[in-house]
């Protein structure tokens, strides 16, 4: 039996073809993807995602923000809940490019424990546009299977635009003023107390 190497040339391309058609749809990892261009310089929004302050601004009421590899990167949402319930409670700092990128570790909400107990990883970068303007974007990976974690992907889809919407408004129009969303807590805290 005589090789005829043009035909398994044929063979290997057409092989190769179906598996680059077949490998796609299993290869790509699902991600949560999001940017808008806010009205500040670099510096400035840079530090709205670095600093307690600039956290506090847009994000959530209260933090524990320490901008390095390993620091903390603490988001209380619930600043009157229990320690581990405030939101992003114990999250870190993974890798620290000042003034191109943030990548941090991520919790899902309380309400979905079972996925609150993993990980997931977001990635926020910088770039200026011109001097009055930055975009940022978020890219959230690190999703698993099954359980809530459908629930999870779908909370932080619509999560993070709100995160980007509040961060381009306080710029435009100021610092989120958490008065009424604390006092909604307190009130939510005060009525789930045990009465005497």
């Amino acid at each position: 039996m005589r090789l005829n190497i043009s035909t398994l040339w044929r063979s290997f391309k057409l092989g190769a073809l179906l598996l680059a058609i077949a490998v796609p749809a299993h290869a790509a990892e699902r991600a949560i993807d999001k940017e808008i261009v806010v009205p500040t310089g670099l510096d400035a929004a840079w530090a709205a995602w670095t600093t307690r302050d600039g956290i506090t601004s847009f994000f959530a009421p209260d933090a524990l923000i320490d901008a390095r590899v390993g620091g903390a990167f603490h988001i209380y949402i619930n600043p009157l809940a229990e320690p581990g319930m405030k939101g992003a409670d114990d999250m870190r700092f993974l890798a620290v490019q000042p003034k191109q990128m943030i990548s941090f570790d991520w919790n899902a909400p309380p309400s979905l424990p079972e996925a609150r107990a993993q990980r997931t990883f977001v990635i926020v970068r910088f770039a200026a546009v011109d001097d009055k303007n930055t975009k940022v974007t978020i890219h959230h990976v690190g999703w698993g299977n099954g359980g809530e974690w459908d629930k999870t992907f779908t909370y932080f889809d619509r999560a993070w635009g709100n995160v980007l919407a509040n961060m381009k408004k306080r710029f435009e129009t100021g610092p989120t003023d958490w008065t009424a969303w604390l006092a909604q807590l307190k009130k939510m805290a005060d009525d789930a107390a045990p009465k005497k």
